[in-house]
């Protein structure tokens, strides 16, 4: 097996851009609108925004690897960085601090260059202890020999299938160079293509032992912030890429087994955008409702446990709302839930759902939106 790195003119990627125009245009189109958008909003609204995007980004792109993160916490850690009164914090374990700490520094310090050290850096946010799992590995420098061969597999033991090996550990010091100086030049590649590029190549030289494809979505974001001129993310590539699991590791394996014309890599990562967009409009309009709901409950009394649960259901809450979870969620007896959840009934705030059973389930009244 011949792979895209061990053909003559690597890493001299080729692409048409006739093929790509319409594409590309549709893209930029769809992002200056999306961006326009949210600078539309007020300071308050744009900043929930953002938090919710930024959450969105850590989880998935974890999710990706198949590492489930705690959304409370990576939240709380997001908040906390960016100063933003949310209620009570959820502490975050140092886990999840690293990679939120990985992915502001990609997108906030954007105009930043990227280096070796940056990427150690990262790689070391990501393994604070050390290890990958029960796995001890080389933290915060490049892969060994030691290490044996980076391949990618799948299947079980004894019938495992290579996917794609990387090239060998004495080839990173000059493949990493010019990667970095690659992406730190000038040139006439648009940013969003480059973006693209730099996922593909980065994945493509796999430089560590662990991690490579969050650090590769972490230097698309940052190609992207530069894309924009602005470190407040909007929408996130790796939440659509987590959708698009099995196509995205499709893509990636046939191209790294295929020519260095990668123009149908460049075509997918393109579309993937799109639709994130897409994604991010739905994010925009679950902050619209929140605010909105808020805005009609203006002269209304809340306790703290009743704005936290409300808040929970606002952001997106995963399953159904019973008195036993509203008691797990604020700390307090079953009674004292049960308590809360009948004022907000009575106050037409909260309804039972019509669905019985054992345990009755709660939803929000949320206001009707405006057609526009």
């Amino acid at each position: 097996m011949t792979y895209i790195y061990e053909l003559e003119g690597w890493p001299h990627f080729r692409w048409s851009s006739e093929q790509l125009a319409v594409r590309l245009a549709a893209v930029r189109h769809k992002q200056g609108r999306l961006i326009g958008r949210m600078e539309r909003l007020g300071f308050n609204l744009r900043a929930e925004a953002a938090l919710q995007i930024l959450t969105e980004e850590v989880v998935k792109s974890s999710e990706i690897e198949g590492e489930i993160l705690d959304r409370d916490q990576v939240r709380s850690s997001i908040a906390r960085r960016l100063g933003m009164d949310i209620g009570a914090l959820a502490p975050a374990d140092r886990h999840v601090e690293g990679v939120v700490e990985m992915m502001l520094d990609a997108t906030a310090r954007y105009s930043e260059g990227l280096t070796a050290e940056r990427l150690f850096s990262w790689h070391a946010a990501l393994f604070p202890t050390g290890r990958s799992g029960m796995s001890k590995i080389v933290v915060g420098a490049w892969r060994t020999e030691q290490s044996g061969p980076m391949q990618v597999v799948s299947g079980p033991i004894g019938r495992e299938h290579v996917h794609y090996e990387a090239p060998a550990a004495g080839q990173l010091e000059n493949e990493m160079q010019a990667f970095l100086e690659w992406f730190e030049s000038g040139g006439t590649t648009d940013p969003v293509l480059k973006a693209a590029v730099a996922h593909l190549w980065f994945v493509t030289i796999h430089p560590f032992e662990d991690g490579n494809g969050r650090i590769a979505r972490a230097i698309a974001d940052l190609a992207l912030a530069r894309s924009e001129n602005s470190g407040q993310r909007f929408y996130s590539m790796s939440a659509q890429i987590r959708k698009e699991r099995n196509a995205y590791y499709d893509i990636l394996e046939n191209t790294q087994k295929g020519e260095l014309d990668i123009t149908p890599w460049l075509q997918w990562f393109l579309d993937c955008l799109d639709r994130a967009f897409d994604g991010a409009e739905a994010i925009l309009a679950n902050v619209l409702d929140k605010a909105r709901f808020w805005e009609l409950h203006s002269g209304s009394s809340f306790n703290d446990r009743q704005r936290l649960v409300i808040n929970r259901l606002l952001d997106g809450f995963e399953g159904k709302l019973t008195s036993s979870k509203w008691a797990r969620l604020a700390k307090v007896s079953q009674a004292t839930a049960a308590r809360d959840i009948e004022e907000l009934i009575e106050r037409d705030i909260l309804q039972k759902d019509s669905a019985g059973g054992r345990s009755t389930s709660y939803s929000l009244v949320v206001p009707q939106r405006e057609n526009k």
